[in-house]
Order: structure tokens, then sequence, then C-alpha cells
């Protein structure tokens, strides 16, 4: 396999790292800033909204864009966006420097994984892939609890100092080992949602849309929800946070057993019922610490066994437009964490407590169920529909 890959791989991984990164040091952020916890969590909210919103515009925009160039771009733009977060001194400096690295890493992980198919065999081309994918969730996953030390260390702002840097590393690595990249045809966008009219795809990426929102309508307060479950000091929360951090690794891969076992349809509804049920009963574990962080690390790794059957799904539902449909359910999973932390912080502005946020989280999971059932009836999409809905 190309080595160049990991260097792609390291640059999807620093990027990846600003989005979630606040969700651990959301308390300290909030106060330093003079805004209440709620109000603080919108910061993953519009993230992920922008995110979404922009990966499908920006690549189709910036077709005529040679890749490399454009990659360099949008890393130097991800870089001043952390530059000027460290430097903000309001809310709203900092919630417009998350509106400039949203955009720019939604470009970054797309050519990550554009170039990577590019540069590699077609017979290495699936593990290549893979291992971006492995960059990116490792940046979510660990993320978190790297935030919570370094805020405990020195300070939240230092933060994101250390991921500009990390990306200034990348702009270099990138710049002197990344060869020029052909521009390709990109999909234009009408025709990407053209493909969402088939019943059986689009209640597909709604059920990671609502899998991903009842996730993190908890998980974008998960800092605040321990301190006030258990009162948790800095350490412990980190260790809880890595304790979903390395479980969220394991069930991407038991995800991917699942489905080869049991086939994607199976998995799907094991998945999403089974998470439901763990959400509902976490709240019923706080007053037992072991119990608790043997739901989280459950928590933790349903939250990502969802996405190997549910990308094998699509391919076997779509196989024509596949391409277009992978692209739609990574912004599903955009809007999905956008739409969760915003109830989340909806629910503790009108509760004043965050104890009841994984109820609702489980809420939307049921949905996602549902939806799941509706497409899974759903007969296979013959070529004549796939060709239809992309014209």
């Amino acid at each position: 396999m190309n080595w160049r890959v990991y260097i792609l791989a390291a640059a999807a991984f620093s990027v990846g790292l600003v989005e979630l990164i606040v969700g651990g040091i959301l308390p300290v952020i909030a106060a330093d800033l003079d805004v209440t916890i709620a109000s603080a969590g919108q910061l993953i909210t519009v993230f992920a909204l922008v995110y979404a919103i922009s990966a499908p515009v920006l690549i189709s925009i910036t077709a005529k864009v040679e890749r490399k160039k454009l990659y360099i771009i949008a890393l130097i733009i991800f870089t001043l966006g952390n530059i000027m977060t460290y430097f903000s001194t309001t809310f709203a400096l900092v919630m417009i420097a998350r509106v400039i690295t949203a955009m720019s890493t939604a470009l970054v992980v797309v050519l990550s994984l554009t170039i990577t198919a590019k540069i590699v065999k077609p017979s290495h081309r699936a593990k290549a892939i893979g291992l971006v994918f492995m960059g990116i969730s490792s940046s979510l996953v660990f993320g978190v609890p790297v935030g919570i030390f370094l805020t405990e260390v020195l300070d939240w702002r230092t933060v994101f100092l250390g991921i500009a840097l990390l990306s200034l590393l990348s702009i270099i690595l990138v710049s002197l080992l990344i060869e020029k990249m052909p521009v390709e045809k990109v999909v234009p966008i009408r025709e990407q949602v053209q493909s969402l009219k088939s019943i059986k795809i689009s209640t597909a990426h709604l059920v990671t849309l609502f899998m991903l929102a009842g996730h993190y309508v908890l998980y974008a307060y998960f800092t605040p929800f321990l301190e006030e479950a258990f009162q948790m000091e800095p350490l412990w929360i980190s260790i809880s946070y890595l304790i979903i951090g390395v479980a969220s690794i394991g069930g991407n891969a038991l995800g991917g057993v699942l489905s080869d076992k049991f086939g994607s349809r199976t998995s799907i509804l094991a998945v999403v019922s089974t998470f439901a049920v763990v959400l509902f009963v976490i709240p019923f574990t706080t007053g037992y610490l072991l119990m608790f962080l043997v739901f989280t690390a459950l928590w933790g790794g349903l939250s990502w066994a969802l996405t190997p059957a549910m990308q094998n799904y699509l391919i076997q539902s779509a196989p024509k437009t596949s391409d277009i449909q992978q692209s739609l359910n990574t912004s599903a999973l955009q809007f999905g964490i956008s739409i969760g932390s915003a109830v989340g912080g909806l629910v503790l502005a009108f509760t004043g407590t965050v104890m009841s946020l994984a109820s609702f989280g489980a809420v939307l999971v049921l949905i996602a169920f549902g939806f799941a059932i509706v497409s899974l009836r759903r007969p296979q999409l013959n070529y004549t529909q796939q060709s239809a809905e992309v014209k």
C-alpha cells in the first residue's frame, strides 16, 4: 500500500480533533466566555451543521481546482481558524472560528478519501480508505480526553493552538510528499439530492441521522452529566471518555463482524434496538459506578457499530449510486450530531438538569429504529430506478 496514505490519515486525524474536543471542556469554555453550558454546547451543533452542508457544496464548487492545491488551501484555512479560536475573547468570535474550521474540515476529510482512492492500487483501495476512516474516528474518539488533559494542565485555548500546530505539520508533509492530483468529474449536488427520492434509501440515511442524534443528546453534555451524577474529578472524566473511545473503536470492528456474519439488515436492527435500550438504562446505573462504566462501554461501542452495516447496506441497496450514498450518509451523520447536541441543549435549558438527556436520546434512537424497519421492508432498487434517481 502507498505509504502516503498514512500522511493523509494523519491529516484527517488532525482536522477531526476539532469537532468534538469541546464536548469534554464545555463547563470550562462556558465559564470563561460567560455563557451557559447549553449555549456552549451549540459550538458542537453549529460545527456539525456547517460540516454537513459544506461537504457536498464545497466539493462541487471547487471541482475545477487541482486537488493537492485545494487540500493545502483547506488545511491553511483550518489552521487559521484554530489560531482565531486561540485568540478569541468572546463567544461570538469562537462561533465564527467554528464555522471556518467546520467548512475547512469538511473539505480536508472528503479530499483525504478521494486522494487516497487515487494513489493506491485497486486491490489496496478498501484497506487504504479504511485507514483514513480510522484516522477520522480516532480523532473523534480520543480528542475529548486529550482536550480535558491539556485544559487541566494549561488552558482550553491551548488545545486549539495545539491542533493548529498539528495541521501546520500536515501542510508541510502534504506539500512535500503528496503529488498533484488531476481534477475529475464531480456529481452535481442536484443529482445527489435526487437520489434520495427512493424511500428505501432516504429512510436508511434517516436511520444514521436519528441514531447519531440520539447518541449526541447525551454525549455532547457528557462532562456535565458526569459532574452532576458522580461529582467526578477531571482525571476520572478523562478515563470515562477513554473507555468510550476504546469501546467505540472496538464497536466499529464488531459492527463489521456482525454485518459479515449475520447480514447488514439483521445487524442494523440489532444495533439500533440495543443502543436504545442501553440509553434508557444509563440513568438508572448512576448509583453504581462499576455498572455505569460497563453500560458506558456498551454505549460507546454500539454508537460506532452501525457504520459498517449501514455502509454495506447502502452499497447493496443502491450499487449504481453507492459513491453518492456514502457521501450523503456522512452528511446525515453530521446532521445527526448537530440535531442531537441542539436537542440536548434545549432539554438542559428547560429541565435544568442533565439527568434526563439519555432518555430523550433513547426516544430519538427509537425513531431511527422505525425508519430502519421502513427501509428494510422496501423492495430492492433495480438499475432503472437508480439511473432515474441520478438523472
